[in-house]
């Protein structure tokens, strides 16, 4: 849309004013007092850019996706390493579109079925499961590693019967899983996988973006990750087909592919034959899948432009503020299991994990409070043993052993943060922290 002089020159007025506004308002950096201050274990990191980019959003008053999330699709995808991002409203919902997308139709005799079995792991975040169960195929459950919380692939082929048609997991707290062993398996037995990047994008495997090893990969924008768009999440691929069908499943399950306002773009719309519809039917009103609008708006991917240029600076604070908990907790290992990277993984690290050793001096609750009462928030590994959930309990499932990891990291881990708003300070107060602790032991 041609802007007018004038509108022109109102909106450029008002977008200084938003970027004085946060000059004026978030300038002054609010002091740090230790055991005051809470030092959270994720947050957003943001300037006068976002605000700038989200108002001169809302000036178009495009509602619904447009100019920014296509740049924001294109943009993204290329720092992934991907051919295709597909951006909707939640990491969750990135989930769901991404393993709903291998139950079509048109992947013919590789489509997922109902009853179909999928390798997972219960120790993780609930969403990356949900999607198995709500297109009625049967979760796998097995074990994982205490050190890098993710899964034992040594389990992999004793999960394996003549239903299983995919593996779906996550890369835990930016910790990249074994991708070698786990491809090699999928390949060999001819299993999709779904990686679940929510929470580790910029994570790298043999110098080799996560995400890009899979059949699909999702990532989420929720404030707590990488970086945000307040809600909002992608799905990549660098597969066409699964491309067409992910868009399809985003976009109420349609068949057309116009872009919001566009009309046509196939130059067919109203010469085809589609199932049982009269001839001619209005390409724009043909579903082909069960799908859903799961969309974002313009703003939340205005948001999202302004911060993926900071991206990159965001993911080395990451593993900076990592490296410095690493090596000051390190006096600690005779109480306290510290987390490893897996071998050939660089992670983007999205929280530090540490799991309390078998000992009679104290608990991991004694520590979990000991934290939190110096006001440094620590999280548990989501959702502990998702089988020991009161939503799970009757769900259709199979599962590997008795998942002695898994059960430990549920009664003995927790995990504190590194995003990039620790600094320095709250660095060096955390160890303290630590340290008061483990004198009174």
């Amino acid at each position: 849309m041609k802007q007018s002089e004038k509108e022109q020159q109102l909106r450029t007025e008002i977008l200084e004013k938003v970027a004085e506004y946060y000059s004026v308002t978030q300038n002054e950096k609010d002091e740090f007092v230790p055991g005051k201050t809470n030092i959270t274990f994720a947050g957003r990191v943001y300037d006068h850019d976002e605000m700038v980019k989200l108002v001169d959003s809302s000036l178009d008053f495009w509602l619904t996706a447009g100019r920014y999330a296509q740049k924001f699709e294109s943009d993204f995808a290329k720092f992934m390493e991907q051919k295709n991002c597909i951006l909707v409203n939640s990491g969750s919902s990135a989930n769901l579109v991404a393993f709903s997308t291998l139950t079509s139709p048109l992947l013919k005799n590789r489509q997922l079925k109902p009853g179909d079995e999928v390798i997972t792991v219960a120790a993780g975040f609930p969403t990356t499961v949900n999607p198995i169960i709500q297109n009625g195929l049967i979760p796998v459950f097995v074990d994982v590693e205490i050190e890098t919380g993710n899964i034992q692939v040594s389990q992999l082929e004793l999960a394996l019967s003549e239903k299983t048609k995919a593996i779906m997991i996550a890369h835990t707290l930016g910790n990249t899983f074994d991708i070698d062993a786990v491809m090699v398996f999928a390949k060999k037995h001819k299993l999709f996988v779904v990686e679940d990047c929510c929470d580790a994008v910029g994570s790298t495997y043999n110098g080799k973006m996560v995400g890009t090893f899979g059949d699909i990969a999702t990532t989420s924008f929720y404030p707590a990750h990488h970086m945000t768009m307040g809600e909002g999440g992608a799905v990549l691929t660098n597969n066409p087909l699964l491309n067409r069908i992910a868009t399809s499943l985003r976009d109420w399950g349609r068949d057309c592919y116009c872009e919001p306002g566009a009309d046509n773009t196939c130059g067919r719309r109203f010469t085809q034959q589609h199932g049982r519809l009269p001839y001619g039917y209005d390409h724009k009103y043909v579903y082909g899948h069960i799908g859903y609008n799961l969309k974002v708006t313009d703003m939340q991917a205005a948001v999202g432009v302004a911060q993926l240029d900071k991206l990159p600076e965001f993911i080395q604070k990451r593993k900076d503020n990592f490296q410095y908990l690493k090596e000051g907790l390190k006096p600690y290992e005779e109480y306290l299991i510290l987390p490893e990277a897996t071998k050939n993984s660089d992670p983007s690290w999205f929280g530090f994990l540490l799991s309390v050793r078998e000992n009679n001096k104290f608990t991991k609750n004694e520590l979990t409070n000991h934290l939190e009462s110096a006001n440094i928030k620590t999280r548990q590994l989501f959702a502990g043993n998702l089988l020991k959930q009161p939503a799970y309990k009757d769900i259709d499932h199979r599962v590997i052993g008795d998942l002695p990891n898994t059960n430990y990291i549920m009664n003995n881990a927790l995990f504190i943060g590194v995003y990039p708003g620790i600094d320095e300070e709250k660095n060096q107060y955390i160890v303290n922290t630590f340290a008061e602790f483990f004198k009174k032991i």
